[in-house]
């Protein structure tokens, strides 16, 4: 594998107007299958996650996760100069993101409209916390307050203290979302030679991960309660704690495992027979009891003899990693998940992209320092030494 190697999105260029999370994922995305991602950023200060903290020997840790094989353009556009650099910028690329609130593009001037009118062949994807319209589309929004509104947070927790999802999982899943909007638009523009506006919300794709929810809701009436690290429907499925304090993860989803983990892995034979436990609703209805079986045989024994025992029965099964025990984790060495990229303080430690195409490798490239291409990009825009210096005087870049 070579970085000369071609790449699905080859030749593809993104214009990314992004900040924090939500956007830099889904151009991280692009670009690690070859796009060209051109970086907006604010002279002197950059996208603000540069700022979250300088963990990364000096560097943002976000900045390193979200903005790898991407090009930094540092220009303030809302200046007139700065401005017409990015719209003829505009002019040039294939896909538009901008994950701003709704309505500041327009203001700015790179609305997609106007922008469309110069480059109809030009996919724009705007991606926000509620969309584009509708009573909420000006409301702020966060990971936080998006796992709130969108009810991932009435489904975790337990019973008597709620709990968000520990990662930024609403602009996670967003960005996905928004990556695969563009990859279908520049898939139906290869077959009409026009582009087209994508509009993908924070709410709407948490929303459409609730799952089951919805249809226990609409055919039972029923309201998710918070079940810790169980699962909502199937009874045991979980962690659950051995006698030297650590978690063991199983699953027993269906009823011939139902039989073998009884049998073979906690040796209770007779819980088969008790009718409070034989089909999976039963199971459900009862899960206080039979929580509390399980957690107390649990106690009898270490982790590994269970580990031994879910093994040797071949049902599902796991730890509980710290992320120390997942960067040493056998699989994350053995398909080489954790790779070096260039930056500007040298070398770092980053999670490879899990897209593996036989025929068109992740690329590794480096994290740009903050306006590292300015100069270069506005070179290939037509911008001569003189207008460059201009610029640099005006501080514009």
């Amino acid at each position: 594998m070579t970085e000369n190697q071609p790449r699905a999105l080859d030749g593809v260029r993104v214009l990314a107007l992004e900040v924090s999370v939500s956007g830099p994922h889904c151009s991280r995305i692009l670009g690690d299958m070859g796009a060209e991602v051109i970086k907006i950023e604010k002279p002197g200060t950059g996208d603000l996650i540069r700022g979250w903290d300088s963990v990364v020997r000096g560097l943002s840790s976000g900045f390193v996760w979200l903005n790898g094989n991407k090009r930094s353009f540092a220009v303030d556009i809302k200046k007139p100069a700065g401005l017409a650099a990015v719209r003829r910028l505009a002019e040039r690329v294939d896909v538009i993101l901008e994950n701003f609130a709704p309505g500041v593009a327009d203001r700015l001037g790179l609305g997609a409209a106007e922008l469309r009118a110069r480059n109809p062949r030009l996919i724009y994807c705007s991606l926000s916390g509620y969309g584009q319209d509708g009573p909420y589309r000006d409301v702020k929004a966060y990971d936080l307050l998006i796992q709130g509104e969108a009810g991932i947070i009435a489904t975790t927790g337990y019973p008597d203290k709620p709990a968000k999802v520990g990662l930024p999982i609403t602009d996670l899943a967003s960005s996905m979302y928004a990556a695969v909007g563009i990859l279908l638009a520049l898939y139906q523009r290869e077959r009409t030679g026009h582009g087209q506006l994508i509009d993908i919300s924070m709410f709407e794709s948490a929303v459409a991960w609730l799952g089951y929810f919805p249809q226990h809701y609409w055919h039972g009436g029923e309201e998710p309660v918070r079940v810790g690290m169980r699962h909502h429907y199937i009874v045991p499925y979980g962690p659950y704690l051995a006698r030297d304090g650590v978690y063991v993860s199983l699953a027993v989803a269906t009823t011939e495992d139902w039989q073998v983990f009884c049998r073979k892995v906690i040796e209770h034979p007779e819980l088969l027979e008790d009718p409070r436990f034989r089909s999976a609703p039963d199971r459900r209805r009862n899960r206080a009891v039979l929580e509390e079986m399980i957690e107390k045989i649990f106690l009898e024994q270490p982790h590994q003899e269970w580990l031994r025992r879910l093994r040797d029965s071949e049902l599902p099964h796991g730890k509980l990693n710290g992320i120390g025990e997942v960067l040493a984790h056998p699989q994350v060495i053995a398909r080489k998940m954790i790779r070096e990229m260039e930056s500007p303080v040298g070398p770092v430690p980053v999670i490879a992209s899990p897209l593996r195409l036989s025929d068109s490798p992740a690329r590794l490239g480096s994290i740009p320092a903050l306006g590292q291409d300015t100069e270069a990009i506005l070179q290939e825009l037509g911008y001569g030494a003189a207008e460059i210096d201009a610029l640099r005087s005006d501080h514009i870049i």
